[in-house]
């Protein structure tokens, strides 16, 4: 493991950074496909507190001075007048906000707002091996609460070509029972053609980000061992669903398709 003093030295120490996740007082650099952990060298408790809250007196700065995207932030000096701290402290928390993606650097402007990409910066922490067992089951049940809640915007959006296409996918999947109900190719074709289905960039996203941790939760062992509901709504049942039924319908028939995973929580 790596010893290092502060987040501006990881980032002069290590070329072509993908990503830098921060968890249990670990930095992870994520650099040439590989993962390196660093541990931050001990500083005094007020340091850290002090960085901390500097951040935070930085974003809530930008947000009573009404800046919006492309906006210049005040410079390093300004900001240490106007917070009454060292310049290496402001250094180490504008850091922060840009590797979270608040802000970035222009030539011959300095800082400037940013966009950031909520998804990219989430999906540098979606990584099964360094979420504690808590938020993996956490990621797990938002997926399954996801599913069942999107109940209206699939029927506000659904066309019949997306029924043709849903049952396109149906017809490739093998004959249901209780040893094959979950083969993971059928189930990530279905659920991701729902999602598509509701129009709504942002559930795509999630979906994307949450799948490989839940086939990670689902197979890892954190839950109870699975078991075999004896009635559950297959993916063609959802499909006739949507077909002639309605929101309420297909949300309860979603929740009776997901029950094996609900058993495996409760």
């Amino acid at each position: 493991m790596t010893q290092i003093k502060s987040l501006s030295e990881i980032i002069s120490s290590y070329k072509g950074i993908n990503s830098i996740i921060w968890h249990h007082n670990h930095y992870y650099v994520i650099h040439n496909m590989t993962i390196t952990s660093i541990h931050l060298e001990e500083q005094p408790t007020e340091n850290h507190s002090l960085v901390d809250r500097v951040e935070t007196q930085i974003v809530e700065l930008l947000r009573q001075q009404k800046l919006k995207v492309g906006d210049v932030i005040p410079k390093e000096m300004e900001l240490t007048e106007m917070l009454g701290v060292s310049r290496t402290v402001i250094r180490e928390a504008l850091m922060r906000l840009k590797v979270m993606g608040l802000i970035e650097s222009k030539k011959r402007k300095g800082s400037v707002i940013t966009s950031p990409d909520i998804f990219n910066v989430l999906s540098k922490s979606m990584n099964p091996h360094i979420l504690d067992q808590e938020t993996l089951k956490d990621m797990f049940e938002l997926r399954l609460a996801l599913e069942v809640g999107m109940a209206d915007f699939i029927f506000q959006r659904i066309t019949t070509n997306d029924i043709n296409e849903l049952k396109e996918i149906v017809s490739k999947e093998p004959e249901a029972s209780e040893e094959d109900r979950f083969f993971i190719e059928h189930e990530i074709a279905f659920h991701s053609k729902l999602y598509e289905i509701s129009n709504n960039q942002s559930l795509k996203n999630f979906q994307k980000l949450l799948l490989p941790l839940f086939d990670y939760v689902h197979n890892s062992g954190l839950l109870k061992i699975p078991v075999n509901s004896l009635r559950y709504v297959s993916h063609k049942g959802l499909v006739d669903v949507l077909e002639n039924g309605s929101p309420e319908l297909f949300r309860n028939a979603m929740r009776n398709h997901l029950e094996n995973h609900f058993l495996r929580l409760f």
